[in-house]
């Protein structure tokens, strides 16, 4: 019998549509003659089963199933692509846990601590990892620091962004003193910490992993160059960017950021595909920019790039991360 696949999407974060965007790619990803897929959303409130004919299905939040034509289905395996909460910051994985599901992405503790961006690149400065300097605002304290310490210590240009969020919402790239206080407060209507971070000037980089029982594979890596002041939103998604892969870089750094990669993925204990974005600076040094638990997966998205690069099959990686946690 086919196994069913629920491909959970949605979410409340301004990355709601994305992660919708998303859901279509992994669902024309997995092979329908092995699954049965389903995509269910899950936002404000309402968790629903997407049916054909524009129908919807209550998720019954017991054990995870909804009703369809008359049958109660309950998924074998649950694929995570919500970018934001509550699916990249570890609160679904810990559901799922409790009630025995298996899915697709790290576990609780890995994706909370990756979702914040401060968090995650304290703890991997305790490793010997390179990453940008940095302060933390919380919310109800931001007029306890001053403008002026702020750009002592981290200097100018920086980058303001929520600690916890994704696709450069709310981000900004200061080269003002002036331009400061008003990158805080955006940045403070996604989140409620605020990180401002040193600007550093190089190469970007970003490379997907996957690793099962049986396998490691790390994809080709692919080079970044933003038509606009950095890689945000608009690069990202309407196509004002340039994405080469594999990358124009040497082997040698080529196989530094892959055994990078591939190390940071077993330090953390990750599971399902990932993918770390960094910026080279001058003397090829790796600097890591976040790690991505749950990356954008449209056809035009990073890692499916990466899996045509390397001369895989998307449908084979999907397979392999699915059979890894239910055979």
């Amino acid at each position: 019998m086919k196994k069913t696949i629920a491909v959970v999407c949605g979410g409340d974060s301004s990355e709601h549509d994305v992660s919708m965007r998303s859901a279509e790619g992994i669902a024309s990803f997995i092979n329908p003659e092995r699954y049965n897929i389903y995509k269910v959303e899950i936002h404000a409130g309402k968790w629903e089963a997407l049916l054909p004919d524009d129908r919807r299905s209550t998720v019954n939040k017991d054990d995870f199933s909804f009703e369809v034509d008359g049958r109660r289905i309950r998924p074998d395996f649950c694929y995570i692509t919500i970018h934001g909460a509550p699916g990249e910051n570890g609160e679904l994985q810990g559901y799922f846990d409790l009630i025995k599901m298996p899915y697709s992405t790290c576990g609780v503790l890995v994706e909370a601590m990756t979702y914040d961006k401060f968090v995650l690149n304290n703890y991997m400065r305790g490793f010997g990892v390179s990453v940008a300097d940095s302060l933390l605002i919380k919310i109800g304290h931001d007029k306890e620091v001053s403008d002026e310490d702020i750009v002592s210590r981290i200097g100018l240009p920086c980058f303001v962004k929520p600690s916890r969020g994704g696709s450069s919402f709310g981000t900004t790239k200061v080269k003002t003193i002036e331009a400061l206080r008003p990158a805080i407060e955006l940045a403070l209507k996604e989140g409620e910490d605020v990180m401002v971070e040193a600007f550093m000037e190089g190469m970007e980089l970003t490379c997907g992993c996957y690793k099962t029982k049986t396998k490691s594979v790390v994809f080709p890596i692919t080079e970044v160059v933003s038509k606009n002041e950095f890689f945000d939103y608009a690069a990202k998604y309407n196509n004002e960017s340039d994405e080469i892969t594999p990358a124009r870089i040497s082997e040698h750094l080529a196989e530094r950021v892959s055994k990078l990669t591939s190390m940071i993925y077993d330090l953390l204990g990750c599971y399902g595909i990932i993918r770390i974005d960094y910026i080279i600076t001058a003397g090829e040094k790796i600097n890591l920019l976040e790690i991505n638990t749950t990356p954008g997966m449209t056809t035009t998205s990073f890692i499916p790039q990466q899996v045509r690069a390397a001369e895989l099959d998307i449908r084979e990686v999907m397979t392999d991360i699915i059979e890894d946690r239910t055979s």
